[in-house]
């Protein structure tokens, strides 16, 4: 009989930190035993900071903030439309923003933000396009 120590598994993450905040991603879709190609990473932002800016080609996100508020802004690059959508943690939702839709996260509280995100797709630099909003 296998110990219970030879049937877990422990993978080291890296933190990495600027400015902004912080980012950690739990799950990177590269894990032998996961069936899946998706990625769960943890990101923060200092007040005033952002995290976003970007659009996927390909990848499909759920966002939820845990901790915090933050001010999402939104445009669909195919219809040019903006939405503003203001996140409290205490009032939980979770987001769904799926591709070609440009996306940025601004911490409008006094405190660090930390959203979960969840998205369909392991990370490929070419899928994530910057976008000034």
């Amino acid at each position: 009989m296998n110990k219970i120590e030879d049937k877990i598994k422990i993978i080291p993450r890296n933190i990495i930190s600027d400015k902004r905040g912080w980012f950690l991603k739990t799950i990177d879709g590269k894990e032998s035993y996961n069936p899946f190609q998706c990625e769960v990473y943890i990101t923060s932002a200092k007040p005033g900071e952002s995290k976003g800016g970007h659009y996927h080609i390909k990848a499909n996100e759920w966002f939820t903030l845990l901790i915090g508020e933050a001010r999402l802004e939104l445009m669909d690059l195919e219809t040019n439309e903006r939405s503003t959508l203001y996140l409290l943690a205490h009032e939980p939702q979770t987001i769904y923003v799926p591709t070609g839709i440009a996306h940025e996260f601004v911490n409008i509280g006094n405190t660090s933000f930390i959203l979960l995100a969840f998205t369909d797709q392991q990370f490929v630099p070419s899928d994530t396009v910057q976008f000034v909003f």
